[in-house]
């Protein structure tokens, strides 16, 4: 028995029974590995994971492997999820050690100070591929640190200084419409024109830079950022990356053509693609996008969805130790299932005897609805209303499958990205549903992931635990944002503001930005400063985001000058790699172009009040932010956008502000649609 038993996080459960005696990262373990004088083998990963389970499978449950990781090491297993502090500062050590490759499951060797000095990913357990297997990897390496231990000292210390956050320097000037510009441009050189997407395989959503292109877009009504987003959002949709059935991304595809996916799914990239897909629908208007929108959302709160409200982390790829086999089809077992309307789901989704995955279909769309349907002789509407019918059937049939496993734990940083998503979805699409399970979501990660007004990270089974990081605050400030704006119940906004003073008390570095750590996290080789975006958007980016509206909200300058100082610096960086800056550019796109603050007094049940929060709300409108009050507002208010706000003659008012400057009330919808769009009132 190690270590691990008493853990709540799925991926270190899934480790409890193996032989290897591995401890969670805390005191006891880097304790022991003092005392004893033993290098440290950190293993990181996380529950979905493919190949973690491989080498889990190949090393940590053979008994010769363990007995020697035992004999030599302290082993410290880390569920990448709870602790991207450490997953952050070790990726960028091996990163550093193997030419910029990274990936999981990562396996690091420490010394006993946690000072990084070898590691790399996956390692077979015999030779393969030029690789040494994980027992030999083993042995050099406590070679190396019992007999050539200066050596192994000079190491780490040059990786531990090379770990340091490199800030790029830059003013606050260079924060402009030219560099907006600039990277729009440069995001469309690397962009895929035949298959949507940015650069070849794998091929990643990357659903920040396309939400940036769509702002563009917006700002400029520019074409060709639209095209880019729309045609990407196509492809995406009708390939095996999209689960068809069920509705839901999974995490990327290993081809060009978004046919293959790696099968898991995750939370955080259903919920910033779901609101990708809600937008896109408000600027085009194409019920394509919307019903792509909405099948994610019903996928979320059928399967990821727990009791109390909150939102699990992900589902694996592998069902019965195979990759996909949950998701994939035969051309038998379709014609068995549907008897007559085979002929339908094989024409449409492109099945064949051979298959398109190791004998076997991942359902895709290749053709358009209309090409199908003249195949098929049918009319398009008679083609949906037949596809309803079989999808219902087979998702039905799939159920009995043996699932991928869920990991269940709650993790708030994307709880605040699926909340954010909902509420946006519920005002937009007037779904109650969704109103009422962002809310259920917000109290849920308030009352289980709060402790003495301070965020956690976790929750699972009823114990929440880890200090939160800064993008466990910024995207839950970013989802309350979000919902006040559906609600307008002011204790939304109040949690907001609040959570983000605790932001700018213990996480602003002195030179400006943000680092990723309170001050009171645990003290580390290093202090972590992720300010590129990756899966999920940095957390520097989003905090500035949500800063520029609250100073919106409030007038209180301290929020943009905080925002500013992170941004700033990175503006060389944003102008030559846009592609890694896709939500800190949006950011920028708040600072630098504005935002029309929008007050409304008036009765939120009053039809025409709700006429004049549509005329806002309803199209795409990413630089607009909005508060309203249900009675005369005569002094200062909780929310200061709302302060001296009164009806006009009695009627419902909106009151339209921008650069400290307020427009004249007005009370109709064209007129409130002629101040955002920029016309004058007649």
């Amino acid at each position: 028995m190690n270590h691990l038993a008493n853990e709540t996080s799925p991926y270190l459960l899934q480790h409890k029974d193996n032989p290897v005696d591995w401890y969670p990262w805390g005191s006891e373990a880097l304790a022991k590995a003092k005392a004893e004088d033993k290098p440290i083998l950190l293993s990181v990963g996380y529950s979905a994971c493919h190949w973690c389970h491989v080498m889990a499978h190949e090393s940590f449950e053979d008994a010769a492997t363990a007995e020697i990781m035992n004999r030599h090491y302290v082993n410290i297993k880390v569920d990448r999820e709870e602790r991207p502090d450490l997953d952050d500062i070790y990726m960028q050590a091996v990163q550093t050690m193997t030419g910029g490759r990274g990936g999981w499951p990562m396996t690091v060797f420490l010394l006993p100070d946690g000072r990084p000095f070898y590691g790399g990913t996956y390692f077979p357990p015999e030779p393969r591929h030029g690789m040494p297997s994980f027992k030999q990897v083993l042995l050099a390496v406590i070679d190396a640190y019992e007999h050539r231990r200066i050596g192994v000292e000079a190491q780490a210390g040059e990786l531990t200084d090379a770990l340091q956050p490199d800030l790029l320097g830059s003013s606050a000037d260079a924060l402009n419409v030219d560099l907006l510009a600039a990277a729009c441009t440069g995001m469309g050189r690397n962009f895929d024109h035949d298959n949507g997407g940015f650069g070849g395989a794998p091929k990643f959503p990357n659903p920040m830079n396309l939400e940036f292109l769509l702002r563009c877009h917006a700002r400029t009504g520019a074409d060709e950022p639209l095209t880019m987003v729309t045609h990407t959002l196509r492809k995406m949709a009708r390939g095996g990356i999209y689960d068809q059935l069920g509705g839901g991304f999974h995490r990327y595809s290993v081809d060009a053509i978004w046919l293959v996916p790696h099968f898991e799914k995750m939370l955080y990239d259903n919920a910033q693609l779901s609101r990708l897909y809600l937008h896109a629908w408000q600027v085009t208007g194409d019920t394509f996008f919307r019903r792509i929108a909405t099948e994610i959302y019903d996928y979320v709160l059928r399967e990821m969805t727990n009791p109390e409200g909150g939102f699990y982390s992900t589902t694996d790829a592998d069902s019965e130790g195979e990759e996909g086999k949950f998701f994939v089809w035969s051309k038998d077992e379709l014609q068995t299932l549907l008897g007559d309307d085979a002929r339908i789901a094989i024409e449409y989704w492109g099945v064949t005897t051979r298959g398109n995955f190791e004998g076997h279909n991942i359902l895709c769309v290749p053709n358009e609805d209309a090409v199908i349907a003249q195949r098929l002789d049918m009319t398009v509407e008679a083609l949906q209303e037949r596809l309803a019918a079989i999808k219902d059937r087979l998702y039905a049939q799939r159920t009995h499958r043996v699932h991928p496993g869920l990991d269940d734990k709650i993790v708030t940083a994307w709880n605040g990205m699926m909340l954010a998503s909902l509420a946006e979805a519920a005002r937009v699409l007037k779904q109650t549903s969704y109103r009422d399970a962002a809310i259920r979501s917000a109290e849920f990660l308030l009352n289980e992931l709060q402790q003495e007004g301070l965020l956690l990270r976790t929750w699972k089974d009823g114990r929440a635990k880890i200090g939160a990081f800064l993008e466990d605050y910024a995207n839950l400030i970013d989802g309350l944002i979000e919902l006040y704006q559906t609600t307008f119940d002011g204790r939304w906004f109040a949690e907001a503001r609040r959570l983000a003073d605790v932001v700018l008390a213990q996480f602003l570095a002195e030179e400006g930005g943000f680092y990723d750590t309170s001050d009171a996290h645990e003290q580390l080789i290093a202090r972590p400063r992720s300010l590129q975006d990756n899966a999920l958007p940095s957390g520097s980016a989003m905090i500035a985001k949500c800063l520029v509206r609250l100073a919106a909200f409030t007038g209180e300058a301290r929020y943009a000058d905080a925002a500013r100082a992170a941004l700033a610096p990175l503006a060389g960086a944003m102008r030559q790699y846009p592609q890694a800056f896709g939500e800190t550019l949006s950011a920028v796109d708040l600072l630098v172009r504005g935002i029309d603050e929008v007050a409304i007094v008036g009765d939120p049940a009053d039809e025409h009040t709700v006429a004049l929060v549509d005329v806002v709300q309803q199209p795409y409108r990413p630089g607009v932010i909005t508060a309203l009050s249900s009675a005369d507002v005569p002094a200062e208010a909780e929310i200061p956008l709302l302060g001296f706000r009164t009806r006009k003659d009695g009627a419902p008012t909106v009151y339209v502000c921008r650069h400290f400057a307020c427009q004249m009330p007005v009370t109709t919808p064209a007129a409130v649609r002629d101040l955002l769009d920029g016309r004058p009132i007649p």
